[in-house]
């Protein structure tokens, strides 16, 4: 039971469920639109794949170093749980106030507008302004998610499976039509800094497998189910984010696919013409709003659990009696998430969150190493191999691409450390208020 509510999260999510949010957390536009980025940035197609394979390999040591810690601690609320008790409340806040301000409500946003917009391509519809629209699907995917665990995963289960179809058929249509045109100059290398800078828009892609630790509370059988559905679905992810690539460039070779802004609609014009690229918009439309069910979701555990330890507003700490759903915390994302949409103030704001998403993610899997040195005696049913070397790879990847980023976009950086640095007056201003101390 969560702290100070006195309805409990309920614990109805299989293997399956839980394996179809990792996938569905992290498959949303990228895969369909970043690849032409990394080929940009990069000299040739061996260098692309290299990039792609680089940032599976980073995901998956993430995802698990988040199995040991879903297991270690069951409980919704995932990386905001563990610097809470790891580092402090003060840290906990921090990562939880970039998630509310920027990370998660603006990924909402800016992806809510992304499905209506591919969405209008699909049925040959252009829209001058999505955002209504974009307000429409958020406040439509929490009364879904209103009804609690169950019709959320249910709504996911179906979304991922056809995104999933989409991608399949994607690689399938791709790998079988071919037809890239041979490169006209030799491969051009790039250097390692550049290369490393490119490895962060793949990260990007890569990012959202700890949706389901957010969840953990409403997972049965925790300890094994969160493990076996992080490596599920990481594994299934990378190889499909490498095969969409081989597809992407057998069709259009390096240079073709360096030069597009819409690959997968490119390659599927090649092989059926206009209806082809329609086709692929609406399978992107079905991928975008299952990311943004899963986010949905995910974000509002951890508001809700901020609520219970009064740093955010006492009433999103409460659950609905019957759902058993953070119905306040719902309501509080979903309205936020629409100001960003209808303002249109998301993309620079996910320009700004995209250091301090992965910083955030570098710090919870930091908290291992305390797990393991102060609570070596827990018994643990999985637990990170090769220990302490993936962990610390993982760091060490990810603060070198961070800082690549930071040099080469200071004022992103900037601008996203401002917004992390706000976030401490806030904490102290919700500490002060004696109705947030109550029962916290």
């Amino acid at each position: 039971m969560e702290r100070s509510s006195e309805v409990g999260y309920a614990r109805r999510l299989g293997t399956w469920d839980a394996a179809m949010v990792v996938v569905g957390g992290v498959i949303g536009s990228g895969i369909f639109l970043t690849p032409a980025a990394i080929a940009r940035q990069t000299g040739s197609a061996t260098e692309v794949l290299a990039a792609w394979a680089i940032g599976g390999a980073v995901a998956l040591i993430g995802a698990l170093c988040y199995a040991e810690l879903g297991a270690r601690r069951p409980q919704a609320g995932g990386g905001y749980v563990y610097l809470r008790e790891s580092f402090g409340l003060i840290v906990a806040f921090v990562y939880g106030w970039n998630l509310l301000v920027v990370n998660h409500s603006g990924a909402l946003a800016a992806v809510a507008t992304v499905f209506v917009q591919y969405a209008g391509a699909a049925i040959g519809v252009e829209l001058a302004n999505p955002g209504p629209y974009a307000v429409g699907t958020i406040v439509f995917l929490a009364g879904i998610n209103w009804f609690g665990i169950r019709a959320g995963s249910l709504a996911q289960n179906v979304l991922t499976v056809l995104k999933l179809a989409a991608i399949a058929a994607l690689i399938a249509i791709g790998l079988s039509v071919g037809g890239a045109p041979a490169p006209s100059t030799p491969a051009a290398g790039v250097s390692p800094f550049a290369f490393f800078g490119a490895l962060m828009p793949v990260l990007f892609s890569y990012g959202g497998w700890y949706y389901v630790n957010d969840i953990a509370g409403e997972v049965r059988d925790p300890q094994r189910t969160l493990p076996r559905a992080l490596v599920f679905g990481m594994l299934l992810v990378a190889a499909c984010y490498l095969l969409a690539n081989l597809a992407y460039l057998a069709v259009l070779g390096h240079d073709g696919l360096a030069a597009s802004s819409a690959p997968a609609a490119d390659l599927m014009r090649r092989a059926f013409g206009e209806p082809g690229a329609r086709l692929i918009a609406a399978g992107i439309a079905i991928s975008t709003l299952g990311f943004c069910n899963i986010s949905m979701i995910g974000a509002a555990r951890v508001f809700q659990v901020m609520g219970a330890d009064g740093v955010f507003f006492r009433s999103a700490a409460r659950l609905h009696p019957r759902w058993r759903s953070p119905n306040v915390a719902l309501l509080l994302l979903a309205a936020w998430a629409s100001a960003l949409a209808l303002t249109g103030t998301f993309d620079q704001l996910l320009n700004y969150s995209t250091v301090g998403d992965w910083l955030g993610m570098a710090a919870v899997i930091a908290t291992l190493f305390w797990y393991r040195r102060l609570r070596a005696a827990e018994p643990v049913p999985f637990r990170t191999p090769w220990y302490p070397v993936l962990p610390l790879a993982f760091l060490a990847i990810v603060l070198g691409v961070v800082a690549v980023t930071i040099w080469t976009h200071p004022g992103d950086a900037g601008m996203g450390a401002l917004i992390t640095l706000a976030g401490l007056p806030v904490y102290f201003l919700w500490r002060r208020l004696p109705v947030r101390k109550s029962g916290s």
